[in-house]
């Protein structure tokens, strides 16, 4: 009796074995599911909290504050050319003159940690601004890809008066 009991048992084992096996084989052939979108406020804190500080008040005369500021509420296109590729020279924000160069972060950034740190940006301090998507982003990425250095407060206003801060 015992014998015939393990017979059964084994088969059992045996033949759900093949099972556990397609089901496993099954399991690593879906899709692996997309990174989470990055964090801006991660993305603030390593890259930009440095100069524009981590309440987004800035540098006296040197960094511009984010926080209340008209270029990061107004229009879009032109916060996302400052970041991809920088700014240099004096800029006006709430009144006070600034006169420090801001690199491009567009070679160490993806589109989509740009699209969160502003949109971060954009929603912090008081800040109302709407979201940036990134692939508002790839688009002025790949319209400006051909420049190599950082804009002045002139130039973009050349491109858009909107765009001008």
């Amino acid at each position: 009796m015992r014998r015939w009991f393990d017979t059964i048992v084994m088969s059992v084992v045996v033949s759900a074995v093949p099972s556990v096996a397609f089901a496993q084989a099954k399991a690593t052939k879906r899709t692996p599911t997309p990174a989470p979108a990055p964090s801006g406020a991660k993305v603030y804190t390593a890259t930009c909290a440095a100069c524009h500080q981590p309440t987004g008040t800035g540098l006296p005369e040197k960094y511009p504050p984010l926080a209340g500021s008209e270029i990061v509420s107004g229009d879009e296109e032109r916060l996302i050319r400052i970041v991809l590729h920088g700014l240099r020279g004096e800029v006006e924000v709430q009144g006070e003159v600034f006169n420090g160069d801001m690199p491009g972060w567009g070679g160490n950034l993806s589109n989509a940690q740009i699209a969160s740190v502003l949109t971060y940006v954009r929603s912090s301090w008081g800040n109302v601004g709407a979201p940036i998507s990134t692939p508002r982003v790839a688009q002025i990425r790949t319209t400006t890809a051909k420049r190599k250095v950082p804009w002045t407060v002139s130039e973009l206003a050349k491109i858009s008066p909107r765009a001008a801060p």
